[in-house]
C-alpha cells in the first residue's frame, strides 16, 4: 500500500479487498506498522494488538479466497477506544493509570460485531482517563500523555476519544470506535478533520464498555467520510439482550436514501454567538454551499436549562458508577490533578437528579417538536478549533458560546454527525454537525454526504505522516 492509499475511504478499500487486488494480511501489516511507528507521535495508541490482528487478517484472507466475502468491513483493520473490553490478555485501561493492568476475559459487543463482520482489531486507542468522568480540564488527563491532532503541532486531538480521532486522521487505521457522553465523538472529529457519528441512544450495544453515564453513553464510529460512518454503524448496530437500553429497531445503511432530493435544514438562532471567528466564517460558508441542495430556516428552542440538565445527569451518574473508586482514594492515581477531588459529585441531591431527569423528558419532546419537518439541524461542531495541549481547554472554550445542540442532542439521545468544514489560518480543522431526530441516522448521513459532495475538505490529509 502507498502512503496515499492509507487514506482511502472504506468503500474503495473494500472493493480492492473483495476483488483480491489487495490482501487483508498486507493491509493489516501496513496499518500495524503505522500504529507502531507513527502512533507514539500523537499519544494515540495504548496497545497494538498485533497477534490478534494478524490472526484475524489471515482468517479473512482465507474466507475471501474461498468465496465467503462478508461485506465492506471484511479484512479492514480498525482501532477501538480503550474503554471497550477485549479478551486474550489485552489490557483495557480506561485511559487511567490505576487501571493500566486491567484485563477482561470477554470482548465487548461492538468488538464481537466487528469480528463477525471480518474486521481485524489492530489497536486499543488512547483516551482521556475515565472518559473525563472525574472532571478533567486539560488534555494531559491520560496516562499516555495529551492526545495531539496530526493537523497541528502541540494542538489537542479532542476528548475523550482522543486516540480514536488522531489515529484515523494520521492514517493509522481506516476507522475507529469512540464513545460519546457529551461531545467525545464530535470533539475529536472536529479537531482532527474527520467524520464522527454519534448514534441514537440505544442504537448500539454498550455491553462490555466502561460505564460513565448509564443514560447518556453512546458508542459510534470515527471515519474519513460520512459514507464510512454509515458502513460501520450498520455493522455495530442492533438489539442486544445484555444491554436493555438497545432498541428493537433494525438498522440498515442505505446509501441511496434521499439521493437527489432537496433537504430542509434548521439553524438555531445565534448559533455562532461567542464562537471563534474562523469557526463562524467557515460555518457561514458551509451554509452558503448547502444552499445548492437544501432550504435553510432559522429556528429557536424555548429557553430552558439544557446544559445544566445534561451536566447534572452526567455528574450524578458518573459519581455513582465510580463511587467505590472515588471513596477508596484511588483517584489520586489519576494523571490530572483536578481529577483527584471529584467528591462533590457524590453530594448531588437526589431531588436535583430526579428534577433533571424530568426536565430531560420535556427537552426530548421539545426537540422532537421543533425539529419535526426538518431533515437535520445544523451548527458548528465546536466553538473553537483544537486548543493547545498545555492550556485549560474549558477556559478557552468558555466565553459566551453555548453548546445547546450538544446538550439537547446528548440528553435526548439524538443522532448527530460531524464532518470537516474548512481550516483556520493556522491550518486547524473546523467541523459542521448535522443533528437529526431519534433513529434518523440515514437521513443525517444523506445530508452529510450531500455536503461532502459539494466540498473536498474530507479529501485533505495532514502531511509528514511517513513512518
Amino acid at each position: 500500500m502507498t502512503a496515499n492509499s492509507v487514506f482511502m475511504p472504506i468503500r474503495d478499500l473494500a472493493e480492492l479487498v473483495r476483488t483480491r487486488q489487495v490482501s487483508p494480511v498486507d493491509i493489516t501489516e501496513t496499518f500495524l506498522g503505522r500504529l507502531e511507528t507513527i502512533g507514539p507521535r500523537y499519544n494515540a495508541v495504548v496497545t497494538v494488538t498485533h497477534e490478534r490482528a494478524m490472526e484475524q487478517a489471515r482468517r479473512a484472507e482465507g474466507e475471501i479466497a474461498s468465496g465467503n466475502y462478508k461485506g465492506p468491513l471484511h479484512g479492514i483493520p480498525y482501532g477501538a477506544k480503550d474503554l471497550l473490553a477485549t479478551s486474550g490478555g489485552i489490557p483495557t485501561t480506561w485511559g487511567a493509570a490505576p487501571f493500566r493492568e486491567q484485563v477482561f476475559d470477554y470482548d465487548a459487543a461492538v468488538v464481537r460485531s466487528l469480528e463477525d463482520a471480518g474486521a481485524p482489531l489492530a489497536a486499543k486507542l488512547a483516551m482521556v482517563e475515565i472518559a473525563g468522568g472525574m472532571g478533567y480540564r486539560q488534555p494531559n488527563a491520560s496516562f499516555t500523555g495529551p492526545g495531539m491532532t496530526p493537523w497541528g503541532k502541540d494542538a489537542w486531538s479532542g476528548g475523550s476519544s482522543s486516540g480514536s480521532g488522531a489515529s484515523v486522521a494520521a492514517g493509522l487505521v481506516p476507522f475507529a470506535i469512540g464513545s460519546e457522553t457529551w461531545g467525545s465523538i464530535l470533539s475529536p472529529a472536529n479537531n482532527c478533520g474527520l467524520a464522527g457519528l454519534r448514534p441514537t441512544y440505544g442504537r448500539v450495544s454498550r455491553q462490555g464498555a466502561m460505564v460513565l453515564s448509564w443514560t447518556l453513553d453512546k458508542l459510534g464510529p470515527l471515519c474519513l467520510t460520512a459514507d464510512d460512518c454509515g458502513i460501520v454503524l450498520e455493522a455495530i448496530a442492533g438489539r442486544d439482550a445484555d444491554d436493555p437500553s438497545t432498541t428493537d429497531r433494525p438498522y440498515v445503511y442505505d446509501i441511496n436514501a434521499w439521493v437527489g432530493r432537496r433537504f430542509k435544514l434548521a439553524v438555531l438562532k445565534d448559533v455562532t454567538e461567542g464562537v471563534q471567528a474562523e469557526v463562524a466564517a467557515n460555518f457561514e460558508q458551509a451554509l452558503r454551499e448547502l444552499e445548492a441542495v437544501a432550504d435553510i430556516e432559522e429556528i429557536e428552542f424555548p429557553e430552558m436549562p439544557y446544559e445544566a440538565v445534561t451536566r447534572t445527569i452526567l455528574n450524578a451518574e458518573s459519581a455513582s458508577a465510580f463511587e467505590d473508586f472515588i471513596e477508596s482514594g484511588a483517584v489520586s492515581g489519576l494523571t490530572a490533578p483536578e481529577c483527584h477531588h471529584p467528591h462533590a459529585r457524590l453530594m448531588i441531591p437526589a431531588q436535583d437528579y430526579i428534577r433533571a431527569l424530568r426536565i430531560r423528558g420535556k427537552v426530548a419532546r421539545i426537540a422532537d417538536e421543533v425539529m419535526a419537518g426538518y431533515d437535520a439541524m445544523v451548527g458548528p461542531t465546536r466553538a473553537v478549533t483544537a486548543t493547545p495541549i498545555d492550556q485549560d481547554f474549558r477556559g478557552v472554550v468558555a466565553g459566551t458560546a453555548r453548546d445547546t445542540m450538544g446538550a439537547v442532542g446528548n440528553s435526548a439521545g439524538l443522532p448527530a454527525i460531524s464532518v470537516p468544514s474548512g481550516f483556520s489560518d493556522e491550518g486547524l480543522p473546523t467541523g459542521i454537525q448535522f443533528m437529526g431526530r431519534a433513529y434518523d441516522e440515514n437521513r443525517i448521513l444523506a445530508v452529510a454526504r450531500a455536503y461532502q459532495s459539494l466540498t473536498n475538505w474530507h479529501e485533505q490529509h495532514p502531511s509528514g505522516l511517513q513512518p
